[in-house]
């Protein structure tokens, strides 16, 4: 006899909603993982003031920042806080 199981894919039919800050603002993704790329795009799409070609960072526990490139993928999860500002300054 065994008790209930779930089929493994299974959690990934379920809908997914993650929140987190971008620039101190909410933003909401659709799914527990996204690249730097999305996370600038949903955070746009709900009117942070920000750029596609800004420079990401995720705000680690210990308070330190790191850069997280449009191309890399990372793992959500609700509270998670991220910086984007200008990459060039140079203006």
């Amino acid at each position: 006899m065994s008790g209930p199981s779930i089929a493994a894919g299974d959690a990934r039919s379920h809908h997914v909603s993650v929140q987190v800050l971008v620039n101190d603002q909410k933003v909401t993704l659709e799914k527990d993982e996204a690249t730097g790329a999305e996370i600038k795009a949903a955070a746009i799409a709900v009117g942070v003031p920000i750029e596609l070609d800004f420079v990401l960072s995720e705000v680690l526990p210990n308070g330190k920042q790191r850069v997280v490139p449009d191309d890399k993928r990372v793992h959500l999860k609700d509270g998670d806080e991220f910086w984007a500002i200008p990459g060039d300054d140079n203006s």
